[in-house]
């Protein structure tokens, strides 16, 4: 079936597609031209419902159809068998939001989103994974700033640690979207959005070291974090979660990953004193509820509302 997407970011060109992939391929379209989602995001979806596409297309492309609740039900129960709660909560996700597209382009009469099964598993009911006190300092410490890849793990390091990013915003980060007259950062986030975060004066100079006296020069990327070894690149999340595990295991810290340190600097701030508001900022969550994890690390607050126990003081 011969399919040309000709409203995504990135263009295919009209190819010969089983009608499984041709229906895959429409529905990637869909999540980066209408719903907004990149392209890596939109990849995930697609691999996540490629199982149940490919058991209910056939040849014919005619058996989309006759799906029903019982169908949507099995595949959730045989997808999510042993996963965990996170990697089980993205998969209904994408079949849900694949059952939506399926019923906007008139595939199957109805929507069958509401048929797929919710995922047992509680907001909040976990902790941050923050770092001890000091841990960061150690991270940052373990760079060898003498060396071009010591300059550039310590400006990722000082990034991650002191601005909250994820690794993927970090990866994203180009040379345009450093403001030094400001002294403003613009951040490429979820969503595609983009909002500016001030640049303290210590991330300003790990930046400046790294782009003076590490950063490789010449080629056509206006990538900020690049390679150091030939062929010189845009650094990838890999690459940087790497960068932040050998940093970890240099300081002694332990298996560290580039969230863990956005969980350390929110819970740094609260307890410093910063209100959830202001957290949420620096996070950049759309949503305050989002943020509302982190009052569950401040114990000092939670102790003062805590009722005493029946026969005995609360400790």
């Amino acid at each position: 079936m011969p399919v040309s997407c000709i409203q995504c970011d990135f263009r295919t060109a009209a190819v010969s597609l089983s009608p499984a992939e041709a229906v895959l391929e429409r529905y990637r379209c869909y999540l980066v031209s209408e719903r907004g989602l990149r392209a890596e995001t939109a990849r995930g979806y697609v691999e996540r419902v490629r199982p149940f596409v490919v058991e209910h297309v056939t040849a014919d492309g005619s058996a989309l159809a006759d799906l029903t609740a019982a169908d949507v039900s099995a595949f959730v129960l045989a997808a999510c068998r042993g996963r965990s709660v996170g990697s089980a909560k993205l998969t209904v996700t994408a079949l849900r939001s694949l059952l939506r597209f399926l019923h906007v382009e008139g595939l199957i009469d109805g929507s069958l989103a509401a048929a797929v099964p919710a995922v047992a598993g509680w907001r909040l009911a976990g902790l941050p994974r923050a770092l001890e006190a000091g841990a960061t300092r150690a991270l940052m410490a373990s760079c060898d700033r003498g060396t071009v890849v010591g300059r550039r793990d310590f400006a990722i390091l000082t990034l991650l640690c002191r601005l909250a990013l994820r690794a993927s915003e970090l990866v994203r980060l180009r040379l345009d979207d450093v403001d030094w007259r400001a002294g403003e950062l613009v951040i490429s986030g979820k969503g595609d959005r983009h909002e500016r975060l001030p640049l303290p004066a210590d991330v300003g100079e790990a930046l400046v070291d790294y782009l003076r006296r590490g950063r490789p020069a010449g080629g056509e990327s206006r990538a900020v974090l690049m390679r150091v070894r030939a062929p010189h690149g845009p650094l990838t999340v890999g690459a940087v979660k790497q960068v932040v595990t050998r940093a970890g295991l240099r300081a002694g810290v332990g298996d560290v990953t580039p969230h863990q340190l956005r969980h350390t600097a929110a819970t740094e701030l609260l307890r410093a004193g910063a209100p959830l508001s202001e957290i949420a900022q620096l996070l950049r969550h759309r949503y305050l509820s989002s943020t509302a994890i982190y009052a569950k690390v401040d114990r000092e607050a939670l102790r003062s509302l805590a009722r005493p126990w029946p026969g005995g003081g609360a400790r």
